[in-house]
């Protein structure tokens, strides 16, 4: 019997088709294709997000009336100066823009800093110097992490430690407003290795002057992870000393649910 199903197999093994080399090579090549996806999707969602926006930039004259409409006439959302506190250049982020007839930009809709959170308004676009931006951060608040992106490629990405409930991160986009060393103070060391000022506002945080959400590191990075914060967002000092140079003022920064 042994000896019959031998000459079975044998006779099975036999008749099977075989594939020619081409054939072989293009069903491997599927078949790692396919395997590519499959890492990539369990891999999480690392495509680059898309932030809709002008650019970033200055404002250039001493003051900018901030109006509700792209008219001289409309109502003001706001007024903003050229220069905050020990003449730190003030910055905005562009929205959208009002072309003229020449096709060249003569408003810009702009996420106006401050309290409430949200606000918009129209400014001339003579009064601003508009760059476009291509890095981004994002914040997931819910997952507590951080991506760091490039145009379309991911830089970095981490944990982080976000508010806690009653003085939740905000959610939004915001920008990018001023960066400082906190450890030149020892008074904020409680800001980690360095700091990122953001134009959103929170209930209370431990920022200087308060209320202004930072993106900032960590003397416990025990808690990243957490919802801890009175609605900063806390970095390893690792990261935040990674992103120290490679984020420029005006750099959208995307906080999301």
């Amino acid at each position: 019997m042994r000896a019959d199903m031998t000459a079975a197999m044998k006779r099975d093994h036999s008749h099977r088709p075989k594939l020619a080399p081409a054939v072989l090579a293009l069903t491997l090549l599927v078949a790692g294709l396919i395997a590519g996806v499959t890492s990539r999707a369990e891999a999480g969602p690392n495509r680059a997000p898309q932030i809709d926006v002008i650019g970033s930039g200055p404002l250039v004259w001493k003051q900018v009336v901030v109006r509700s409409r792209p008219t001289p006439a409309s109502p003001r959302v706001a007024v903003l100066s050229q220069f905050r506190g020990n003449y730190r250049p003030q910055y905005v982020l562009a929205l959208a823009q009002r072309l003229d007839a020449e096709g060249l930009p003569s408003w810009y809709r702009v996420s106006v800093p401050g309290r409430p959170n949200g606000r918009k308004g129209w400014v001339r676009a003579e009064a601003v110097d508009i760059k476009p931006v291509e890095k981004r951060l994002i914040v997931y608040r819910g997952t507590r992490k951080f991506e760091f992106w490039d145009g379309k490629r991911l830089v970095r990405a981490g944990k982080v430690a976000v508010g806690k409930s009653g003085a939740e991160t905000p959610l939004g986009l915001f920008y990018v407003t001023w960066k400082f060393n906190p450890r030149i103070d020892p008074e904020w060391a409680i800001l980690g290795a360095y700091a990122f000022e953001t134009s959103a506002y929170s209930r209370l945080t431990d920022w200087p002057g308060g209320g202004i959400v930072g993106v900032h590191g960590t003397p416990w990075p025990e808690l990243l992870g957490q919802a801890v914060s009175h609605g900063c967002v806390r970095l390893a000092n690792e990261n935040i000393t990674f992103l120290r140079s490679r984020v420029p003022l005006g750099t959208p920064v995307q906080i999301v649910r």
